[in-house]
C-alpha cells in the first residue's frame, strides 16, 4: 500500500504539492500592449526585460514579483513609431530607460486566479495598480498570465498634442505571460 502512496505521489502535479516556482524562462516569458489609436486597435511588445519572481499557489501570500522593463526594446510596429514613444513626449526613454513593478502583496481568487497589488513605475511617476493574473501547470512548468489596465496620461505617456486622448485612447492594456520553472534548491 505505500508503495502505491509513493507511486501516485509522482504523478500529482507541483501545483497540488505546493512547488514554488522561480526560475523565470524568458525564451518563453513576454510583455506585450493594446491600445487605441483613432478607434483602431494596436499592439506592440517589448523585447527586452529582467524578472524575479517567486510564487507557489499553494501559498499565493508569500509572492513576490519584480519586473524591470528596458523601454528603449519597444516594438511599436515600425522603426518610425519605434523612434516616436522612445522621445521625450512619451517615454522619454532616454532619461526615464526602465519602467518597472514591484508586488506588494499577492491574493488568492480561487479556480486558479490571482491578483497582484504592487507599484508601477513609469517615466518618474509611480502609482498602485492591481495586476489579476491566472495560473496554470505545464508538465514540470508554471504559466502565470494576466495584464495590467493603465491610464497612460497619468504616467505623462504622450505628452503635449499626444495628451488628447482622442486620437491614442488613455486606456492601455500591458499584458504579460511569464514561464517558471521550479525552485532552484
Amino acid at each position: 500500500m505505500r508503495r502505491r502512496a509513493f507511486i501516485a505521489a509522482l504523478f500529482l502535479p507541483l501545483g497540488a504539492l505546493g512547488a514554488e516556482f522561480n526560475a523565470v524562462m524568458p525564451e518563453q516569458s513576454g510583455i506585450a500592449f493594446v491600445f487605441k489609436q483613432m478607434g483602431v486597435p494596436m499592439d506592440g511588445k517589448f523585447a527586452r526585460f529582467t524578472t524575479r519572481i517567486s510564487f507557489d499557489p499553494a501559498q499565493a501570500a508569500k509572492a513576490m514579483a519584480q519586473i524591470d522593463v528596458d523601454v528603449n526594446s519597444i516594438d511599436a510596429g515600425s522603426s518610425e513609431a519605434n523612434d516616436e514613444v522612445k522621445g521625450k513626449n512619451w517615454f522619454n526613454a532616454r532619461e526615464f530607460p526602465v519602467a518597472k513593478f514591484v508586488s506588494s502583496g499577492v491574493k488568492a481568487l480561487g479556480g486558479n486566479r490571482f491578483e497582484a497589488q504592487g507599484k508601477m513605475s513609469i517615466k518618474g511617476r509611480t502609482r498602485e495598480v492591481v495586476a489579476p493574473f491566472s495560473f496554470r501547470q505545464e508538465g514540470a512548468l508554471a504559466v502565470l498570465e494576466g495584464s495590467i489596465p493603465l491610464q497612460r496620461v497619468q504616467y505623462g505617456i504622450g505628452e503635449g498634442a499626444w495628451s488628447d486622448t482622442g486620437t491614442v485612447a488613455d486606456e492601455v492594456q500591458v499584458r504579460f505571460r511569464f514561464t517558471l520553472g521550479a525552485a532552484k534548491k
